[in-house]
């Protein structure tokens, strides 16, 4: 059911790994690809037009098509010039997968302002850099799907990589943001957190290194990204076999009516275990959603 015929799709980062491996998947589903891929190290040193041609072969050896794009997402002009490159080459954008990412890992104390702007540039400015021009083409033709790449290192954080945990949660609130503000045009915006074996993670994953190859990561992604996908602003954990929710929840909490009197300190004390409860949680869609918790409990007199 699911198919790209007739479908243009920017892949970031695309020249290896994960990329490579959504690029390869959606190309073989029907779609056009633009296979977006500076050609640095993991670093985000260097550039080539290696990565991206091979790629490029690969998916035109199967058949397929597709055509190499070596822009740096972590500019804005050279972003924009992505997405100009997709509309030139095949007139249109139907989905977007965020992919593009380096790595400057190291402990908080010694992490530098170059490292820490380094991965922002890439991960989170790059994103906004070319999902802007993407969103407002997609919004003038009422239909889009746009996939984020976000990561257990902001969602639950992991040792030595502030720099990365904080633009890949930041990711996860772009995502909200546009899931609310593209709904009324057809845009439905949601995210993946890859458990994934590549040059990113080589060394991590020890034994079980084989069972997390990219490939098991791309259907969820081909999924998200496609008409099939009535979903949005919706967080997934995939990799090694597992595709999962991942959710931020509000919990019901302690109330205390403004009329007994302002919430005090001893209050938080006295009542923290009832604060901390996960018993009686919804799922909110947006900020609203707090008000829709707190308003009964406000106007019940």
């Amino acid at each position: 059911m699911v198919d790209f015929t007739d479908r243009v799709a920017i892949v970031t980062g695309a020249g290896g790994g994960l990329g490579r491996s959504h690029a390869l998947l959606l190309a073989s589903m029907g779609a056009a690809v633009v296979v977006n891929d500076l050609g640095g190290t993991v670093h985000g040193e260097g550039a080539s037009p290696r990565a991206a041609d091979e790629v490029v072969a690969e998916i035109q050896a199967a058949g397929g098509t597709a055509v190499a794009d070596y822009s740096s997402v972590a500019a804005p002009e050279s972003a924009e010039q992505i997405v100009a490159h997709a509309l030139e080459e095949f007139g249109a954008v139907d989905v977007l997968v965020n992919n593009a990412g380096i790595l400057r890992d190291r402990t908080f104390s010694n992490l530098t302002i170059d490292e820490m702007h380094a991965v922002l540039d890439v991960h989170l400015r790059g994103a906004f850099y070319v999902t802007q021009p993407v969103f407002n083409h997609m919004r003038g033709r009422g239909y889009g799907r746009i996939v984020m790449t976000s990561s257990a290192s902001g969602i639950m954080g992991n040792f030595g990589q502030a720099n990365y945990g904080a633009a890949k949660m930041g990711l996860v609130g772009l995502m909200n943001v546009l899931a609310i503000e593209g709904a009324k045009y057809g845009i439905k915006v949601n995210a993946v957190a890859p458990i994934a074996a590549t040059r990113m993670t080589e060394g991590l994953l020890g034994e079980v290194f084989g069972y997390f190859e990219p490939h098991q990561v791309s259907p969820a992604v081909a999924y998200l990204a496609s008409e099939e996908c009535q979903l949005t602003s919706e967080l997934w954990s995939v990799g090694g076999g597992s595709a999962s929710r991942v959710f931020v929840a509000l919990a019901d909490g302690y109330f205390k009516h403004p009329h007994e009197g302002a919430l005090t300190v001893d209050d938080v004390v006295a009542n923290l275990e009832e604060i901390r409860s996960e018993d009686g949680y919804i799922v909110p869609f947006s900020s609203q959603d707090e008000f829709a918790k707190l308003g009964p409990r406000l106007l019940d007199r």
